[in-house]
């Protein structure tokens, strides 16, 4: 299992309802609150192989979230 990073940038106002959506879907290991041009920053585990439909889970999963603006996934590949 492999951990992506996704910083999410919320419609003013909406970051709480934003967050109380993410952990009713139960697909983030880790949600924090933000300071800067992103609103939360969440951690999630994928397959090893999955790296090529990451796009697709973030669009159906994560992007279609109401209140949620724009996305920044940061992938990863080595822990020191």
């Amino acid at each position: 299992m492999k951990p992506v990073f996704i910083q999410l940038q919320c419609t003013p106002g909406r970051t709480y309802a934003v967050a109380d959506a993410i952990y009713a879907l139960e697909i983030a290991s880790e949600l924090y609150s933000t300071s800067g041009e992103y609103d939360l920053l969440m951690k999630i585990y994928v397959d090893s192989s999955a790296h090529d439909d990451i796009g697709k889970f973030i669009n159906e999963k994560i992007s279609s979230i109401p209140g949620i603006v724009r996305t920044l996934t940061t992938l990863t590949f080595r822990a020191f």
